[in-house]
């Protein structure tokens, strides 16, 4: 029987499991994580091996459970997957009538903290410049073909994270196959080289300057992408998604009810700068979206070439 592990999380502030977890499920098919009934289910490779996790909702505070290897690096890191150090007593947004709404609405809402970067970085690389329909696929064929099954009373069909040398070992064909073009499968093979010394950009503290050096250091690792990690991995409060497809004119249409650029988008950030992935998350979390007129990203299916 795999190690089974429990612990109860009671927050000094109000939690949202949902809200605050978002980030991390990709597609209601993702392999690492399901939402049911009866809480949310999570995969995880760590340190000391696989782990599966299971957090519930309690009158007393968030119950969580652990089983496989990892079950203890797990339950430790439970406060801070679901927002213990985020610290939003600062975020004034009592000017803006749409962003205080958001916050009243949204008191759960915390920014979260995986400490799994080599998880996040690659996650970020196969979703750059594809759709999220497309990213989805792939990151659901690669881990379901190369992980490894999940510890513990998963539901069906979850499995582990691979392992850096997993990952270096899928063959080009495999990699056509799930819609990942040479580009990105370069770069996935890079990232996973320099694996091992990437969790030690966390000791660097919720992102930043250095964090964001380190990252980008990587070939094929931009801007973009390094945001995208540090938002799931290090609990970045900051760093907001510059040279997405979409966000600018969410941003804009939330704000000034019309579209802007990453510049503009920049500018509309700037009084909050230091907290502007917060302010990105009240966007999210207000449900709000942008009007639906307008082109569509053509979705590129690398198979067919």
């Amino acid at each position: 029987m795999p190690t089974q592990l429990q612990s109860r999380y009671a927050p000094a502030t109000p939690v949202s499991l949902g809200q605050t977890l978002r980030p991390l499920r990709r597609g209601h098919l993702d392999p690492t994580m399901r939402i049911t009934a009866n809480g949310v289910w999570r995969t995880l490779l760590t340190p000391d091996g696989a782990a599966t996790l299971h957090l519930t909702m309690s009158d007393s505070g968030v119950d969580a459970t652990a089983w496989g290897p990892g079950a203890e690096w797990a339950i430790a890191g439970v406060p801070e997957l679901l927002g213990h150090g985020d610290d939003w007593s600062e975020l004034d947004v009592s000017g803006n009538a749409f962003l205080s709404d958001a916050l009243r609405r949204n008191p759960g809402l915390r920014l979260l903290r995986t400490r799994q970067v080599f998880e996040m970085l690659l996650v970020a690389v196969l979703e750059q410049k594809v759709t999220g329909k497309e990213a989805r696929r792939s990151w659901r064929e690669l881990v379901t073909r190369h992980g490894s099954p999940a510890p513990g009373p998963a539901p069906d069909g979850m499995r582990v994270f691979p392992s850096a040398e997993t990952w270096r070992r899928v063959p080009s064909w495999e990699w056509h196959t799930a819609g990942v073009g040479p580009q990105r499968s370069d770069t996935v093979m890079r990232v996973a080289s320099v694996a091992s010394s990437l969790e030690r950009t966390l000791s660097l503290g919720r992102g930043g300057p250095a964090v964001e050096r380190a990252l980008r250091s990587i070939r094929g690792v931009g801007i973009w992408t390094a945001a995208e990690t540090m938002q799931r991995a290090h609990g970045d409060p900051d760093s907001p998604s510059v040279g997405d497809y979409h966000l600018p004119s969410v941003v804009g249409w939330a704000l000034i009810g019309k579209p802007v650029d990453d510049d503009g988008m920049l500018e509309l950030l700037s009084p909050w700068a230091g907290q502007r992935q917060r302010i990105m998350r009240l966007i999210e979390a207000s449900g709000f979206s942008k009007p639906t007129f307008g082109p569509r990203m053509t979705i590129q299916d690398h198979r067919r070439h």
